[in-house]
């Protein structure tokens, strides 16, 4: 995939974040994206992936003062020792999240759970109200048909599969009209045939040259789709490099061991 040598779309500087419980979870990570790359985040339960997804996204902080590092997206600082800048709210905007928990409505219906994307795109009383334009219904189905379910848009959200619950979820991700987009163990909730649904879904979207920083257990994907692969182990970057590298000639005895664990999974 192509990608320009300008500014940054992600740059994560020197970030550290440790736990009331002593625990480090992020230990001085400093990571960088270009436009159009597709990063993949790799590593065991606890080694900081989903913490540092979160940081970037301006939902926690890192250390306050000088250790906490900083974090700017599309140029705008989202954080700085420790503290949220005011420009958090505008980069939210421009920046998609995708959980491993598909956090829909069950009850409302599947294009109104992706609608809910638009909301901070448009004024909030109309938010409030939930009256979307015929426009904004367009976009919505548009994302649906993207990730294969506009059939179901008048289903309630419930009804769904959870393959099918967690394309919607990418669906008002994409509503957003994002720039990039983040993705924390998407598929880690999914049986193995649900899975794949996303996985094609997710191949597609880099395909497609966007930017995306994804957290995942899934190796294959991660070599497949992958420009560059990052192995973090307790907070650290233990190796990172491209994925014919990181995968087919790893340096580290932690990322061996690492693969070796998730063949025999």
């Amino acid at each position: 995939m192509s990608h320009t040598q300008s500014q940054p779309v992600i740059q994560v500087t020197n970030v550290c974040k440790t736990f009331p419980n002593g625990r480090k979870a992020l230990d001085g990570v400093s990571i960088q994206l270009a436009a159009g790359e597709m990063v993949a985040l790799i590593g065991a339960s606890g080694s900081g992936k989903s913490t540092l997804i979160r940081h970037i996204g301006g939902l926690i902080v890192a250390n306050k003062g000088n250790d906490g590092g900083e974090i700017a997206v599309f140029g705008d600082q989202v954080q700085a020792g420790g503290r949220l800048t005011g420009d958090v709210s505008q980069v939210r905007r421009r920046l998609g999240v995708i959980f491993q928990q598909f956090n829909l409505v069950p009850r409302l219906t599947v294009l109104t759970n992706v609608l809910a994307g638009r909301l901070g795109r448009m004024p909030k009383w109309r938010g409030v109200l939930m009256q979307f334009s015929h426009l904004e219904k367009q976009r919505a189905m548009q994302a649906l048909a993207r990730v294969g379910i506009a059939a179901t848009a008048r289903q309630r959200a419930a009804t769904l599969s959870g393959g099918q619950q967690q394309r919607a979820a990418i669906a008002r991700a994409l509503c957003m009209e994002p720039e990039a987009l983040l993705f924390d163990e998407p598929t880690s909730a999914l049986d193995p045939e649900l899975e794949q649904e996303v996985v094609k879904v997710i191949k597609a979207l880099a395909e497609e040259g966007r930017t995306m920083l994804i957290v995942t257990h899934d190796m294959k994907m991660a070599s497949d789709v992958s420009d560059h692969v990052i192995f973090l182990h307790r907070g650290l970057i233990e190796e990172q490099g491209p994925p014919e590298t990181l995968f087919g000639a790893p340096k580290s005895e932690r990322l061996q061991g690492f693969l070796q664990s998730t063949v025999h999974a």
